[in-house]
């Protein structure tokens, strides 16, 4: 199994974004219930690709929570009403970042081949970015600019990263 942790905010919507996606298209907008949110129509497709790969259980690991399955996805397309939600009360006790406590706990409690985690926070948590040097060549950490969300090259990376071969 390889699995796949996403974030919402600054990853498939942008903060204020302007001008084109990374794709040289317009951004879509949608009223996801609470909040319009902006959003690249190329990256829901590969998100919808990726999800659809034999062996990939993704995961919102966001601090939407359960409203990215119930609101957002709806919204914009995206087949993920039905992924797991990672949440800060299942997180534990300690210090730290929630997201990386969740998913920690999540990797140890399923067991994947290989992580793929993408969050426009992580090159900014010193914490995550050690514990992900520790799992190495079976972690790839995306953190994207969180004015255009995930580019088609940050994509390409999440694909080849989960179909490749680790052994």
């Amino acid at each position: 199994m390889r699995t796949l942790y996403l974030d919402v905010d600054g990853v498939i919507c942008p903060f204020g974004p302007s001008g084109t996606t990374g794709w040289g298209t317009g951004w879509r907008y949608s009223d996801a219930g609470l909040l319009p949110v902006a959003y690249a129509a190329e990256l829901v497709d590969g998100l919808n690709g990726l999800a659809a790969m034999d062996g990939v259980r993704c995961v919102w690991l966001t601090s939407w929570e359960e409203l990215a399955p119930q609101y957002l996805c709806p919204a914009i397309r995206l087949q993920g009403t039905r992924w797991p939600v990672l949440t800060a009360d299942g997180s534990g006790s300690g210090t730290g970042w929630w997201k990386l406590r969740a998913l920690q706990h999540d990797v140890e409690t399923t067991g994947p081949e290989v992580v793929a985690w993408v969050d426009d926070q992580l090159a900014f948590e010193a914490e995550a970015q050690s514990w992900g040097r520790l799992l190495g060549r079976r972690l790839l950490m995306v953190s994207p600019d969180p004015r255009q969300g995930v580019s088609p090259a940050e994509l390409a990376d999440m694909r080849a990263f989960l179909e490749r071969r680790l052994f």
